[in-house]
């Protein structure tokens, strides 16, 4: 039976990361999207590239559907804690954007309500499925590095120009390579925070590198927008061998049009490169075959919580305490030299 859905908001996720792994389900159908009327003023072009969904600017089209079972919040943070709670006080389930919410503790609330209805609140982070993360699993999961004794998570881009004020960073950038690292190791013995601007200091958090600590090993996540050259989007060290992968890079977007994406596993020329000492004490180096990027992975996984109560993909505790990392990382910054 197929699950239909509706999505508040029509900017970029939702055109670039929601509909067009969506596109591709047979199970699911995105049967309304929400717009505020101010939002549509000037913007209605776009519509018509989606003629079988049904735009709306009364959010009662959604809420009073009955064939609606989940809604999608992908507008700004600021709003999702209402669109989300609103969604569920209408027996709908919801999948939130992420941040998720601006504050654990308005997270733990929305998580609440969805537990008192027996419905089911989820952040959508999709980037658990990027292609490169997903090699990065597969590397770590084969045991040929043996224990793992550091990592290093870049998220990195060129940007001097960059001179706005404002905490933007940790919930644009880092919000996605932290989760990942959460959702390997979970939560960490202890964590340092240097997050800082070298902009605008004790108002931004343009440079972000937290050490996570578990046991002996640490992991890394670096961003900032100072980084010229091109670095490895991962680095893992073990006590058997090391791993290096480059990012695979942005799907490409369709300006024009409908974007459209093609589920593939990107050109040997960018494989991470896998060296280590296997049990016998022979070296070996070679090229790892990537994963393919694939966001509509999520959607499928949320379909079996759905319909048949599978396993939500990401935890409530898991977005709870990625939340309180960012807080803690941009209380950090407020305070940094």
């Amino acid at each position: 039976m197929v699950l239909n859905i509706a999505i508040i908001g029509f900017g970029n996720a939702v055109v670039n990361y929601h509909l067009p792994y969506l596109d591709k389900k047979e199970n699911i159908k995105v049967k309304t999207i929400y717009r505020r009327e101010e939002d549509r003023f000037g913007d209605t072009e776009r519509e018509s590239r989606y003629p079988e969904i049904t735009f709306s600017t009364d959010i009662e089209d959604i809420l009073q559907d009955d064939e609606i079972e989940l809604i999608v919040v992908a507008t700004h943070v600021d709003s999702h804690v209402e669109y989300a709670k609103l969604a569920l006080e209408y027996g709908k389930h919801v999948l939130v954007e992420k941040p998720f919410a601006s504050t654990s503790a308005e997270a733990k609330d929305i998580f609440e309500l969805a537990k008192r209805k027996n419905l089911i609140a989820m952040a959508n982070q999709n980037r658990r499925y990027d292609g490169d993360f997903l090699t990065l699993k597969k590397v770590i999961e084969s045991g040929k590095l043996g224990n793992i004794v550091e990592i290093q998570s870049h998220y990195d881009y060129f940007h001097p120009q960059y001179a706005r004020s404002g905490f933007g960073l940790l919930h644009g950038l880092a919000v996605h390579t932290i989760d990942q690292l959460i959702s390997i190791y979970g939560r960490a013995d202890r964590i340092g925070y240097d997050v800082r601007s070298l902009i605008a200091p004790g108002e931004s958090d343009d440079y972000i590198d937290i050490d996570f600590r578990y046991g002996r090993m640490k992991a890394t996540i670096k961003c900032s927008l100072l980084v010229k050259i091109e670095h490895p989007k991962f680095i893992v060290h073990g006590d058997r061998g090391s791993f290096v992968k480059y990012s695979s890079g942005h799907q490409t977007k369709n300006g024009d049009g409908r974007t459209r994406v093609s589920i593939h596993a990107e050109p040997e020329n960018n494989w991470g490169t896998l060296s280590y000492v296997d049990h016998e004490g022979t070296s070996h180096t070679e090229k790892v075959p990537s994963e393919a990027t694939d966001y509509g992975i999520l959607y499928d996984q949320l379909f079996q919580a759905i319909r048949h109560h599978g396993d939500k993909p990401v935890k409530d505790e898991e977005v709870l305490y990625v939340l309180d990392i960012l807080h803690d990382g941009i209380e950090a910054a407020k305070i940094a030299d």
